[in-house]
């Protein structure tokens, strides 16, 4: 997690390779539900916790409900053969039954952030475990119309880009490599906090909060090479998740099995996982209960803004 001290109290109840599940609990519980956290594989998870006042985690905490928050780590070249597969049940469903066991609880509210978001979908369409919420925040499942990707895929379904070959050639691709591929993306966003910075350099509690978030800016880990070979080829080349194709040890991935009630949000400034990316997955849910949210802000406002906005507080109170 982070290097940064935080004032939310956690424990880690549960460790499998480099990943740690820590346990959050709320200084004044007041719901049963737990909120199980997912994030994505590409930065740490500690912008979920960034610092006093700048942590989702917290916000969920102040408000009565305990937190478990599944922290991947960083992947190491002995990683290079984890697949979507071993994320999804051997880290993200035993994660789970961890939690449920821990807190003593019958469900659980799955959360989960970007790709930590459409690992969550996945895992929600093959549990056997009960997820009584889903909450997705800027969460990619439908590649088929991104405005800033379709050259991209194009060029992988054309056989223009081979990027089998070099996965293989690096069997874990680099953190550097990573943050390059995401900033040829959103190069824009890359400047932002640069230009926040200057417009307050006289706010010293502004410019801790900076510094955290640009040292997560920077800090990208490594990717297991089968699992992004998965993720560019079966998500993004083929679309299987959204077209329910998608296999996950030997399971086909239906979207229609997930049935908990699920809120999506997307945010206005997100140039990263633009609306169409997400908005797709509410009409291939049997969800009864299903809300989608438009609100401003960036790909990662909703984490950093300190604790949680109006809107989810009110959804989640209603549903726990």
């Amino acid at each position: 997690m982070a290097d940064f001290p935080s004032n939310t109290s956690r424990i880690a109840v549960w460790k499998k390779n480099k990943a740690v599940l820590w346990h959050y609990p709320s200084p004044q519980k007041k719901y049963n539900t737990p909120v199980f956290l997912v994030y994505s594989l590409v930065n740490q998870a500690f912008i979920l916790d960034l610092g006093p006042g700048a942590s989702m985690i917290e916000g969920f905490t102040e408000q009565g409900y305990d937190v478990y928050l599944l922290d991947f780590g960083i992947p190491g070249y002995e990683d290079k053969y984890l697949t979507l597969d071993h994320y999804i049940i051997d880290y993200i469903q035993t994660g789970v039954q961890r939690a449920l066991m821990h807190s003593g609880t019958e469900a659980i509210t799955l959360t989960g952030y970007c790709l930590g978001g459409t690992l969550a979908v996945i895992y929600a369409a093959v549990a056997k475990e009960p997820i009584k919420n889903l909450i997705l925040f800027a969460a990619p499942v439908d590649f088929s119309q991104s405005r800033d990707m379709n050259n991209w895929i194009r060029a992988l379904k054309q056989g223009e880009i081979n990027v089998n070959e070099l996965i293989d050639e690096y069997g874990v691709i680099p953190a550097k490599v990573m943050e390059y591929a995401l900033k040829m993306v959103t190069s824009p966003v890359s400047f932002t906090p640069q230009l926040a910075k200057l417009a307050r350099a006289d706010d010293k509690k502004y410019l801790e909060k900076w510094r955290r978030f640009d040292t997560w800016v920077k800090g990208h880990v490594p990717f297991a090479g089968a699992a992004l070979k998965q993720l560019i080829n079966d998500l993004v080349k083929d679309n299987k998740l959204i077209k329910n194709n998608l296999k996950i040890r030997g399971q086909r991935v239906n979207l229609r099995k997930i049935k908990a009630n699920l809120l999506v949000v997307s945010t206005e400034g997100d140039q990263l996982i633009p609306e169409e990316l997400i908005k797709p997955l509410m009409a291939k849910v049997t969800s009864v209960d299903k809300t989608y949210k438009r609100v401003k802000g960036g790909h990662v406002t909703l984490a950093i803004r300190g604790g949680i906005p109006d809107f989810l507080s009110e959804w989640l109170r209603d549903h726990s």
